[in-house]
């Protein structure tokens, strides 16, 4: 990776499966090593960005396309942006990595692979009960479908791996792929 190069690391998974969670780990480490970093996170841009969609198909792909038309503006000029966004349709995703790649930024999808039962288990927001209640209609998960994607960069099973080792992993992996800097070379410049 040259200096100033971003890429999108895209968190997909259903509510509950630690999109937030390794964020929240991820984005200061990356800011220690001086990169520039911006976190999308599906929440905030509800209420910010995309304030007044609902939850049809429609509006859920309106929301994720604002989403990527962010990070790749951001991404193009050298911020590492990481989304955390359920995003739960795969055409949508693809066609949000595809307009990302076309400007030469780099997609990282990060699939956060907890299964139905194991975000239920942790749902302090009650969510989950809520929609089986039938309080939250076109739930995600529930009775509206969540498709996995089918070739992630990376696939972290949060419901069996810590979060301390799923974010690790995705480090090690930006390591790799040479979007931030070995752990070795920020050493021996310290």
């Amino acid at each position: 990776m040259s200096e100033g190069n971003g890429f999108v690391l895209w968190f997909t998974g259903l509510s509950g499966a630690g999109k937030s969670t390794l964020t929240e780990a991820i984005a200061p480490r990356l800011r220690e090593l001086g990169l520039r970093v911006e976190v999308l996170d599906g929440d905030e841009v509800r209420q910010h960005l995309s304030a007044g969609l609902g939850f049809s198909r429609a509006d859920r792909d309106t929301n994720i396309r604002r989403i990527g038309y962010v990070a790749n503006l951001l991404a193009r000029n050298g911020v590492a942006v990481i989304t955390a966004a359920i995003s739960p349709y795969r055409e949508t995703r693809d066609a949000v990595r595809r307009q990302v790649e076309r400007h030469g930024v780099a997609f990282i999808e990060a699939y956060v692979a907890a299964t139905l039962e194991e975000c239920e288990a942790r749902d302090v927001k009650g969510l989950y009960a809520e929609a089986r209640a039938g309080r939250r209609p076109g739930f995600t998960g529930i009775d509206d479908p969540y498709e996995p994607p089918l070739h992630p960069e990376l696939v972290l099973p949060t419901g069996s791996e810590a979060a301390g080792t799923s974010a690790a992993r995705v480090l090690a992996y930006l390591e790799l792929r040479g979007f931030i800097p070995s752990a070795r070379s920020v050493g021996a410049r310290s």
